[in-house]
């Protein structure tokens, strides 16, 4: 089991951090055809749309990145690749057009948010300050901006911030609704995105400049805060992954839930609390289909075992957008949601019948 809690305590302070520039990145070529995810939801459970999955990578700045100045660029560049296979993400969700209850993802090519930002202090500084202060400098890295709950359509579902430290080292900080977070966790995004841009990065002598290569200013002038604004981060939330294995490759989702009602009941042991009555269950019913519902046991007896895991399950802490460079530190986190609720993921990358369960406990201001 791995715990991230984010935040203990509101945040009084002011950021350094400053975001010089904003813009939206869609897939290379237009995605035909359309892909479209039903979300399944009820009325009552509507606010589910509003969380993210986060996580922030930190990497220490290679020779052959100090040398070429222009990674965001390259960011820009090979993230428009990687969304030709995961058009979903540079999509945006919309209220569906029939009588039945819930949304719709459609990979309409309208972009994942993109800024690139700086800290004045170097990374080694910034990693002891946040070690000290409990992880609440941490959410700076990344942006999220709540999903309109009227407007949908014009909310994105994907972010990414690059952050540039004094001493060259930078940070990748990613934000994902959790409609979507299989594909970020599941089928192996960050994998695909690193090797492209491994690819097509400095390394790659065919290739001197990016296409949206623009020089950094030495003195780069934060953008107004009535510009771009974020979600504030939620006190109190805590994360709990686990991995369960069924032996029985036909496995009934039904059972898929009650495993994962079991896993709520050790989240809270291990939490001594409870989490709440508006707890419910996020399932992955196909590729095309995700459910939400209420959670309740049906009392069977199960004799399957349920292991904590990390979040290292996904590989998250292996990606290189350098080959020579993995990432010095990995944090993870879930965040923006008001109830708690659990969301089943299926690992088909293993050779057995498993699936991981991510347990979230409500915010300190709903409990």
């Amino acid at each position: 089991m791995e715990e991230h809690e984010n935040g203990g305590a509101p945040r009084q302070r002011v950021s350094e951090l400053q975001i010089v520039t904003i813009m939206s990145v869609p897939p290379l070529k237009v995605t035909e055809p359309r892909r479209v995810r039903k979300v399944l939801v009820s009325e009552e459970h509507r606010s589910v749309i509003h969380g993210c999955y986060q996580i922030v990578l930190y990497y220490e700045r290679s020779r052959e990145e100090e040398q070429d100045g222009c990674l965001a660029g390259w960011i820009v560049e090979s993230l428009a690749r990687v969304l030709l296979d995961y058009p979903l993400l540079a999509g945006r969700l919309q209220t569906r057009d029939d009588d039945t209850e819930g949304f719709q993802i459609v990979s309409n090519d309208s972009g994942v948010r993109l800024l690139e930002a700086h800290y004045p202090t170097t990374l080694s500084h910034f990693l002891d300050l946040n070690k000290k202060q409990h992880h609440h400098l941490e959410p700076d890295l990344v942006f999220w901006k709540e999903i309109d709950s009227q407007y949908p359509q014009f909310s994105p579902l994907f972010y990414v911030q690059v952050t540039n430290f004094d001493c060259g080292g930078y940070t990748i900080g990613i934000s994902c609704s959790l409609l979507l977070a299989e594909v970020l966790l599941v089928e192996n995004f960050l994998g695909k995105w690193a090797e492209i841009h491994t690819n097509i990065s400095p390394q790659n002598e065919e290739i001197k400049r990016p296409i949206f290569y623009h020089p950094r200013l030495k003195n780069p002038e934060s953008l107004p805060s009535d510009i771009i604004s974020r979600s504030q981060s939620q006190n109190g939330v805590q994360s709990m992954l686990f991995k369960i294995t069924v032996e029985d490759v036909n496995s009934s989702k039904e059972l898929w839930r009650e495993l994962a009602m079991r896993c709520v009941g050790e989240a809270e042991q291990k939490l001594g609390k409870n989490l709440g009555s508006g707890f419910c269950l996020v399932v992955n019913e196909s590729s095309e289909v995700i459910k939400v519902e209420s959670c309740s046991e049906n009392g069977w007896s199960l004799k399957h075992e349920i292991t904590p895991t990390t979040w290292d399950e996904f590989g998250v802490y292996e990606v290189a957008f350098n080959e020579r460079n993995k990432p010095v530190q990995v944090s993870c986190w879930i965040d923006s949601v008001s109830d708690g609720y659990a969301m089943a993921v299926p690992l088909p990358y293993l050779k057995q019948n498993a699936f991981a369960v991510i347990v979230v406990s409500p915010p300190l201001s709903s409990q």
